[in-house]
């Protein structure tokens, strides 16, 4: 599994993916988190596809150190999506180390993301990652901190 850039050989195909039916409350599509990017470069998106062999089969978006704002100069866990057809294979927990990887390697102690909760809300997947609640509330979303040991 590899993350790779966005461009215009990929973009439809990315673009495709979609969620559960009922998973749709809790993520937005990857047209709209990349609508959503180009309109808020203050946040200092950074997105990926995700791709198993030649295949996208998700993507991931951060707010990577943005230079303001509540998350100022922290990575943010913004979009994790993995396509229905791909989903239960550890997809998302592999995107998620990568990532994970990533960020630390940019020097940082955490990683952070929220989530809407809600009956089928993803708090499973990130508490068995190792997410713990911040006790911050963002725009009605739970905030979860990721902390890395210290190297």
């Amino acid at each position: 599994m590899q993350l790779r850039e966005i461009t215009d050989d990929n973009r439809d195909a990315v673009r495709a993916l979609r969620v559960r039916r009922e998973q749709k409350r809790f993520v937005a599509s990857v047209s709209k988190s990349l609508k959503e990017a180009a309109r808020k470069p203050e946040t200092n998106p950074w997105y990926r596809a995700v791709y198993l062999g030649d295949e996208p089969v998700g993507f991931v978006m951060l707010s990577w150190k943005p230079p303001a704002g509540p998350y100022q100069g922290r990575h943010f866990l913004w979009r994790l999506l993995v396509d229905k057809r791909h989903q239960r294979r550890g997809i998302g927990r592999e995107t998620l180390r990568q990532i994970a990887a990533l960020v630390r390697a940019d020097g940082a102690t955490e990683l952070l993301t929220s989530y809407d909760p809600g009956d089928g809300e993803p708090w499973p997947f990130y508490q068995k990652f190792g997410f713990q609640p911040t006790g911050d509330i963002d725009d009605g979303e739970i905030v979860l901190r990721l902390t890395f040991p210290a190297q």
